[in-house]
């Protein structure tokens, strides 16, 4: 999919609690609309890849699933913009 008529992407920079990061990946991989879940080094200790029908479809799975799981601390939003 990408970012224009077809539907909404983001990509979330996710921090979690220090040693739960096996946990919430797993979790993760759970929530439909999620394409990618992968365990990165750095500031940041998850990288997932949202995609939906609508921006607030994307919004709504980032807000209401992700940031509410237990262990998640922080997240970082980029919504893909679509280029012509």
């Amino acid at each position: 999919m990408s970012a224009d008529k077809s539907g909404s992407i983001a990509f979330v920079l996710i921090n979690v609690e220090t040693g739960t990061e096996t946990q919430v990946i797993r979790e993760l991989r759970k929530i439909p609309g999620l394409t990618e879940v992968d365990f990165v080094y750095g500031v940041y200790d998850v990288l997932v890849k949202v995609e939906a029908a609508t921006q607030q479809e994307v919004k709504e799975i980032i807000t209401t699933r992700i940031r509410r799981m237990k262990d998640v601390r922080t997240t970082l939003t980029m919504m893909v913009v679509p280029t012509t």
